[in-house]
């Protein structure tokens, strides 16, 4: 990757909608070397889909839950019966397995508390869990998709 291919990533992170050609004018390129580009960095796994943000208000689903897990059980079997059964939940939006005193942490996205109620009593019948806690998010500070992309630049992948 060059400082080409890092303009192109970073103008698509903000906006993946705009135009081959205002793609190409925007980092300097005719249209074609910057297909090129676009096609080369899908192919390498860097883009991985482009996809619609939408505003979870309006969509009604204005209460974000944070729930940390904590289990007793670390086998293969356990991972994957709980892997295959949050993975069909269709509120939790991101799960992280986690070092340190938690195990798992899960976001959570739901209209209001009765439907996160629903959301813990199917998360509880997906495994055996020792411990669920759950933290309400009270406001959103910041919330962005976008990588950082300055650590490459400052790297010299240009």
């Amino acid at each position: 990757m060059d400082k080409k291919d890092l303009q192109i990533i970073a103008l698509l992170q903000q906006d993946a909608s705009i135009s081959l050609a205002e793609l190409a004018e925007a980092v300097n390129l005719s249209a074609t070397p910057c297909w090129r580009r676009l096609q080369k960095l899908r192919e390498d796994g860097v883009i991985t889909r482009q996809v619609a943000l939408c505003d979870a208000e309006r969509l009604k689903l204005g209460v974000t839950v944070f729930v940390t897990i904590r289990t007793s059980r670390h086998s293969d079997d356990w991972t994957r019966q709980f892997v295959e059964g949050t993975r069909d939940i269709p509120e939790i939006v991101e799960i992280y397995r986690m070092t340190g005193d938690v195990d798992y942490l899960l976001k959570i996205v739901v209209p209001d508390i009765k439907g996160y109620d629903a959301v813990y009593k199917r998360l509880i019948r997906v495994a055996d869990l020792s411990d669920v806690s759950s933290g309400f998010a009270m406001e959103v500070i910041k919330h962005t998709t976008a990588l950082p992309l300055d650590h490459l630049i400052q790297a010299g992948e240009s």
